[in-house]
């Protein structure tokens, strides 16, 4: 038994799936078409690559190897940052607390000296709202810059897991995981991190929004053995147990972001549209989104109408003098010519 619960490292990673193709594209570009959003446009960012190490000694590993096994070698060494789901605000999640400064610049501040925080793309208040005096590079059609300082406290544990390889008395090869929880840092004594940026600030001045700060980080880490060696770095307990010496480097980037909202033209070939899963009671059901109402749009969408499609009076074409409503024998590309007189047939002499 292994701490995955019998499911050894080839395993792993075999209980994974594929995603929808939500948007499709026939290749005829008569069918794209411009579209405005109304989204938030980056002025400026600036990308950090961060690193710090952490040393263990004798860390302890679970479960114990069972009775009979003996060690051969090292198959991986793992690392990932430590979740709980179910509890943001548990302790042991790796968190990174971050705190900025800027000059040159100021955070807009309500009446309680708080700075105000905004609504980002992410759904959450990520967001604060920045002020300077930028009328001086704004005559020069320039940007103004601004420097800040960044601290990251670095709190929580990682989870480490060692995939092995055993012996058992007939010298058949069993694989095996052992794995522990390793505390990188307590919040009384944080891992800090400190790094400088300099960001190129839009207007705040010839503006209706004032630009935005947003940052967000997102740590990983590896591991090893602190000196490679498995005579040195691991050992094995006469109960089973494993502990080892490792090296932990916690991996670490950060972005930065100015931002201001604006509306854009894109180019789309449509909405997204996804094959439902039917329920075999229901014939129809409702949309999620409304329809289009733009110009090239209008003339496609049902109007009620019976029309056929088959006989040349399509609804989607350029406007025809014809009623698509009315019976197929009124709707024609063009009005209606008087018959012609029937040619003569060639008579039969005998």
């Amino acid at each position: 038994m292994s701490c995955f619960g019998g499911r050894f490292s080839p395993d792993l990673f075999q209980n994974c799936c594929n995603a929808n193709d939500m948007c499709q594209f026939d290749g005829d570009l008569s069918h794209v078409v411009s579209e405005p959003i109304y989204v938030q446009k980056v002025y400026d960012a600036v990308l950090f690559h961060l690193q710090g190490i952490k040393t263990v000694t004798n860390q302890t590993f679970s479960p114990a190897i069972p009775r009979g096994h003996r060690l051969k070698r090292i198959v991986d060494i793992r690392c990932r940052k430590f979740f709980n789901p179910q509890n943001t605000g548990d302790p042991n999640n790796l968190k990174l607390n971050i705190n900025t400064t800027i000059s040159g610049a100021t955070f807009v501040q309500n009446a309680n000296g708080e700075d105000i925080v905004v609504v980002g793309p992410d759904g959450t208040y990520s967001e604060k709202l920045i002020y300077a005096d930028t009328s001086a590079c704004d005559e020069r059609g320039r940007g103004t810059p601004l420097f800040g300082t960044q601290n990251i406290a670095v709190t929580g544990d990682v989870q480490v897991e060692i995939d092995l390889l055993l012996c058992d008395r007939y010298d058949h090869e069993i694989p095996f995981t052992v794995c522990a929880k390793v505390n990188i840092a307590q919040a009384a004594n944080p891992m800090t991190l400190t790094n400088f940026f300099e960001l190129c600030m839009p207007s705040s001045i010839d503006t209706a929004h004032l630009p935005r700060f947003t940052e967000f980080c997102n740590p990983a880490c590896e591991t090893r053995l602190a000196t490679n060696n498995l005579g040195r770095d691991l050992t094995v307990c006469p109960d089973g147990t494993i502990k080892a010496n490792l090296i932990i480097a916690l991996c670490i980037t950060c972005e930065k972001k100015l931002l201001v909202p604006v509306q854009l033209c894109v180019l789309s070939t449509g909405f997204v549209q996804l094959s439902a899963v039917n329920n075999v009671a229901c014939e129809e059901f409702p949309n999620l989104y409304p329809r289009q109402t733009q110009s090239q749009f209008s003339d496609a969408v049902d109007d009620g109408c019976d029309c056929d499609h088959d006989h040349g009076c399509d609804p989607c074409g350029p406007p025809e003098p014809c009623d698509p409503c009315d019976d197929f024998d009124d709707c024609l590309p063009y009005p209606p010519q008087p018959p012609r007189p029937p040619k003569p047939q060639p008579r039969n002499h005998r």
